[in-house]
């Protein structure tokens, strides 16, 4: 029997894939945000490993919410300066089903500030 799709899901799909058909092998920058949290992390689709991660649960994450937008950039810087120095430099940015505003926005914006291109 075939499993039936929520519209969220579908939306995800499509972003993702679209997504592989031009990224040109570089790794993506994922995330996925919750109610409380926000999480991101840098994969490497080619060799399935996670390069670099950070979320509102790390334990140097020095906010008391993970659930505006100011955490969400604190998360986006980190996980830049974590991949930089992992060494990737340039990656796709996946979304995911996420509308690009608001906490997506703000962690977009400041990877982009703390040295990821996309």
């Amino acid at each position: 029997m075939s499993k039936r799709l929520t519209p969220f899901e579908k939306r995800r799909q499509r972003v993702r894939v679209a997504l592989r058909r031009k990224a040109g092998g570089r790794p993506r920058l994922s995330i996925h945000r919750s109610g409380r949290h926000i999480y991101a992390q840098v994969i490497d689709d080619k060799a399935g490993t996670t390069v670099a991660a950070a979320s509102t649960l790390d334990t140097d994450y020095k906010g008391n919410s993970g659930a505006n937008v100011s955490a969400a950039a604190d998360v986006g810087k980190r996980v830049a300066e974590r991949a930089v120095k992992a060494g990737v430099k340039q990656v796709v940015f996946d979304r995911g089903a996420f509308l690009f505003h608001g906490r997506v926005k703000a962690l977009a914006d400041a990877a982009r500030d703390g040295g990821l291109e996309f």
